[in-house]
């Protein structure tokens, strides 16, 4: 059950709509179901004679008389508007259930609470099967606003109660940390334009993946017009700094003037003050050149956020500056990820977005790293090769910790974001990982020499070992101790280096795990061995996932 509320100062056009048809005739039988005073509250839905008019004047009577007060000034947004819908599924509640919601709801607000018989007047309308709109004017009779702060998040908690007690469906608490949900007008026009998604989530979505790749506030401007996007810059009169800004769409006008969005409307880590906190955190100086072996970078600074997470004596604050930074490094992993992955890559981040904040506030030096390995991919080769399983097995690992993490914490929405990312991702490293695997259980060494890497695993990780050798990975890790081996390579003294962090114990398929790290291992000796030769260099011999040559354009601008 959610209640969204919102303020305007127009009674009429708000009463005209709840008792109208609707934007596409969607409202049927429109009719009152609890009011404050259900005799003294004209139904324009029941009554014939009742007119929009009639019931405007009686929950404006309060406001009317403040006004005259005021020498003919009303006040400011005095129309408290509060819709509450069931989630999918549930049950179709009666009339009479939604009298009851309504008024604890507005109890809950502070709009009316219960025996205030000076309290504001107010009115819940159905017309339709699942939700209500509870309409209210803020003056109450003894002329007083009533007491409203934070009165969203206490409807919200109201209705986690009722949810309960009415047998629907459980939905997560909140922590104001949620980004605006697109109205049921921004909806609509998306509808009639043919779009899948609104502009207040396409505006999301691409300055979150803008300040993802951005060093500071100028690239992250650049890159947004780069996009098309309009930016408005608001400038503070004494400093001439900017205090503020907003986003419009290409061609997203009303009344012929663009349609603004402001940062902090759009996401809560997307106003000009957020920003600022994670860019203060990154070194002025630009790229000089391509960094080496980017993705390699990524899969380390993914395992040393993995180590913070789930650290149990950790700081708080450090770990929630490593969930923001793998937010913004799924953004760029995915601009950068071949092609036939970036799809998926770019739906994990996105799912990932309401993952990486929450009411503790993020140490972003301690993310640095994360964030830096993130964006060096843009700036670094995409040459076969570069994107090794490795990195998504890492990914995977760390989404996973940082659902744990939140679930510890009580952060049901985060949790349960950080859980659907982790699926994704998943689903990912699954089908990107099978065909390697199979290929390396095809070369799986002679069964004497299986024995004796067995007996070597038991020697070196004995906490380990049978979930190791119960993984249907085993075979294959064998086949790669088998290579290590053949590059003289102790088996022991490579599988001791991999099994280092705590991926090992918390993985579904620990021999997985031992086997990217081994490979991505022998893939840097490789190359260094390749560094220091006179010889030509080759394409990489690690295990990687087929790279796409065509990347999107990246944006080097002088680095």
């Amino acid at each position: 059950m959610v209640p969204d509320v919102s303020t305007g100062s127009d009674s009429r056009g708000l009463i005209a709509y709840l008792f109208g048809p609707g934007r596409r005739d969607e409202h049927t039988n429109p009719h009152i179901v609890a009011a404050w005073d259900m005799t003294g509250a004209p139904d324009p839905g029941r009554d014939p004679a009742a007119t929009y008019f009639q019931l405007a004047r009686r929950l404006d009577h309060h406001v009317d008389l403040r006004t005259r007060e005021l020498g003919g000034k009303k006040p400011p947004q005095h129309v408290w508007h509060c819709p509450v819908r069931t989630a999918p599924g549930d049950r179709y509640l009666t009339d009479t259930e939604w009298a009851e919601v309504a008024r604890r709801v507005v109890h809950a607000a502070g709009i009316a609470p219960d025996g205030d018989e000076r309290a504001c007047r107010w009115i819940a309308v159905r017309h339709a099967d699942d939700h209500i709109h509870i309409m209210a004017t803020t003056v109450r009779a003894d002329g007083r606003v009533p007491q409203t702060h934070r009165g969203g998040q206490r409807a919200q908690a109201e209705c986690r109660k009722i949810e309960k007690e009415m047998g629907l469906r459980q939905l997560k608490k909140g922590d104001a940390t949620a980004p605006k949900t697109p109205t049921g007008a921004e909806r609509a026009k998306a509808e009639r334009q043919g779009r899948a998604v609104t502009t207040r989530a396409w505006l999301r979505e691409q300055a979150h993946t803008a300040a993802a790749a951005s060093r500071n506030e100028e690239d992250y401007f650049s890159i947004l017009t780069d996009l098309g996007i309009t930016v408005h810059t608001r400038i503070g009169p004494e400093t001439g700094d900017v205090i503020g800004y907003s986003l419009s769409a290409p061609g997203d006008t009303a009344a012929g003037e663009p349609v603004e969005f402001g940062g902090s409307k759009l996401s809560p880590d997307l106003s000009i003050h957020r920003l600022r906190e994670r860019f203060t955190t990154q070194p002025a100086a630009p790229l000089t050149a391509p960094p080496a072996h980017p993705w390699r970078q990524a899969e380390r600074s993914l395992r040393t956020a993995h180590a913070v997470l789930t650290d149990p004596n950790g700081d708080a604050h450090q770990a929630q500056g490593e969930i923001a930074a793998f937010g913004d490094f799924l953004h760029t992993a995915a601009l950068h990820a071949p092609r036939p992955l970036r799809a998926e890559m770019q739906a994990a981040a996105s799912a990932f977005n309401r993952a990486n904040r929450s009411m503790i506030r993020a140490d972003h030096q301690v993310g640095h790293a994360l964030r830096k390995a993130g964006q060096e991919l843009l700036y670094g080769t995409n040459s076969a090769g570069d994107f090794v399983i490795a990195v998504l097995a890492a990914a995977v690992h760390l989404a996973l910790a940082a659902a744990r993490w939140h679930e510890q914490r009580d952060h049901q929405q985060q949790a349960a974001a950080a859980r659907q990312t982790h699926a994704r991702l998943c689903s990912t490293y699954e089908a990107q990982a099978a065909p390697v695997l199979s290929e390396l259980i095809r070369r799986a060494p002679p069964a004497d020499t299986v024995t004796r890497y067995e007996g070597i695993l038991r020697a070196t990780l004995p906490a380990q070992v049978d979930r190791i050798l119960a993984d249907p990975a085993w075979p294959a890790l064998t086949a790669v101790l088998r290579r290590a081996e053949a590059g003289s390579h102790s088996p022991a003294s490579v599988l001791t280096a991999a099994a280092e962090g705590r991926e090992l114990d918390t993985a579904e398929h620990p021999a997985q795990v031992l086997i990217w790290r081994l490979d991505n291992a022998s893939s840097r000796r490789l190359a260094a061995a390749r560094a220091s030769s006179t010889m030509g260099t080759g394409p990489s011999t690690s295990t990687v996932m087929p790279a796409d040559s065509k990347t999107p354009p990246s944006r080097r601008r002088g680095r």
